[in-house]
C-alpha cells in the first residue's frame, strides 16, 4: 500500500486528510483540529488546502442558513424538532 505523507511532522496521510474532510472539515485549521496536521511547520497548509479544494462544505452551508455546525449542535436540534 503506498501511503502519500501530508504531513511530516505528525504523520498525517492524504487518505487521513480526506477522511476528516469526508467527516465535516473545511479548512486547514478544522483538519488541524482533527489531526495537528499543519500546527507545526506550517508547510503542509497549502497542500492541505488544495485536497479540500473549493468544493461544497455541509458546515458552512449550515452556518451560512444560521444553523448548528457541529455534532452536538446537530444532535440537540434533531431532538428539539422531535419534540416540536
Amino acid at each position: 500500500m503506498n501511503r502519500v505523507y501530508v504531513c511530516s511532522c505528525f504523520g498525517i496521510t492524504e487518505k487521513q486528510v480526506k477522511e476528516h474532510a469526508d467527516a465535516g472539515a473545511c479548512t486547514p485549521r478544522q483538519i488541524a483540529s482533527a489531526s495537528k496536521a499543519g500546527t507545526d511547520c506550517g508547510s503542509c497548509v497549502r497542500r492541505i488546502q488544495g485536497i479540500l479544494g473549493r468544493g461544497s462544505c455541509p458546515r458552512r452551508e449550515l452556518l451560512d442558513q444560521g444553523r448548528p455546525a457541529l455534532t452536538a449542535e446537530l444532535a440537540e436540534v434533531a431532538e428539539l424538532d422531535e419534540v416540536a
